[in-house]
């Protein structure tokens, strides 16, 4: 049985000449993308995101100003998309500031319909291989946290019932399966409890 077409990938394209959008537009299309939306600016390119969904977000723009940069950390942070940057400003601070809010390639040749696949193609591998790191960071950080919570409810148990750790952990373990709860919401109730009652000083 053969496979089914690959998904048209869809774009919102930020650009605020006319012009200049027809032609980056147009090598979209030429690409095998759609333009699905258009913004002049990206002052609220995340609600744009949220309700459009495209599959990435392309700027053409001459510089990359403060504004637009937060706007597009927000979209970073809270509606992630592979960013491409189309721009004629090619000072190191400023790709170094425009990768920091997000953005998964800094072209500065502009746009060559010949070229525009690859590079589209680049910026989505990079934008999945960045998330991946992120969450992997995330989850680990995750198990720090909730690691920490244990051994502090653990050294709260050990000091309340005069127990050693092992003893302390079985307990924790216990109160969890009874309760059929995780671990670590059992260890944060019992770390609250514990400083109501000042047991935590």
């Amino acid at each position: 049985m053969p496979a089914p077409p690959a998904r048209e990938l869809t774009v919102m394209l930020v650009d605020n000449e006319p012009a200049r959008a027809a032609i980056v537009e147009q090598a979209m299309i030429d690409s095998g993308y759609r333009v699905i939306r258009r913004l002049e600016n990206a002052k609220n390119l995340t609600e744009a995101v949220t309700e459009f969904q495209p599959d990435m977000v392309i700027i053409d723009i001459e510089s990359p100003d403060r504004d637009m940069l937060e706007n597009m950390s927000r979209l970073t942070k809270d509606n992630p998309r592979p960013i491409v940057m189309f721009a004629e400003e090619d000072d190191s601070r400023h790709v170094e500031a425009a990768i920091r809010a997000g953005v998964s390639a800094y072209v500065v040749d502009g746009v060559n319909s010949g070229s525009v696949k690859a590079l589209l193609q680049v910026a989505i591998a990079r934008f999945r291989e960045f998330q991946a790191l992120r969450s992997e960071l995330e989850s680990v950080k995750s198990q720090l946290e909730d690691r920490k919570l244990i051994d502090k409810a653990k050294g709260l148990i050990m000091k309340h019932q005069q127990c050693d750790e092992p003893a302390a952990y079985q307990a924790l373990r216990k109160l969890a399966m009874d309760r059929s709860q995780r671990m670590t919401d059992v260890a944060r109730n019992i770390i609250s409890v514990m400083e109501l009652m000042g047991g935590s000083k």
